[in-house]
């Protein structure tokens, strides 16, 4: 059983028996500032924001947008973060000292070892 709802003046989804309450993250400084775009969508995407707005998750298109357009600057704050906390040390390490570096072939050669035993573990369960 599923469905929308409003808990506490907040809305809600009733979800595989638990309730996700959802946070919209607005301020009164949010729309003082706003610039209109105009885009095109293929119909898959508008209509997913429709059927988002239809369903009282979302009160406009634009919402749908906005939180589409945040969820992808967390996304791509979370990879800036990968890349330079992991892969650039990483990277100058290498650069300092390349004889830490494994041949791609050997690293192709244990891939194709490691998958091998894999499907035969699972062929054998």
């Amino acid at each position: 059983m599923s469905g929308v709802f409003v808990l506490a003046s907040v809305p809600a989804i009733w979800y595989g028996g638990f309730i996700l309450r959802i946070r919209l993250r607005r301020s009164e400084g949010d729309m003082a500032h706003v610039e209109k775009r105009t885009i095109s969508l293929p119909a898959d995407q508008a209509g997913y924001i429709e059927a988002q707005v239809a369903s009282g998750l979302y009160a406009s298109a634009s919402e749908v947008v906005r939180a589409g357009l945040r969820a992808l600057q967390e996304r791509d704050a979370v990879i800036d973060r990968w890349l330079n906390e992991q892969v650039a040390p990483v990277f100058d390490a290498m650069q300092a000292d390349p004889s830490r570096a494994i041949p791609a072939g050997e690293v192709a050669q244990n891939l194709r070892a490691h998958h091998a035993r894999r499907l035969k573990d699972q062929r054998g369960a």
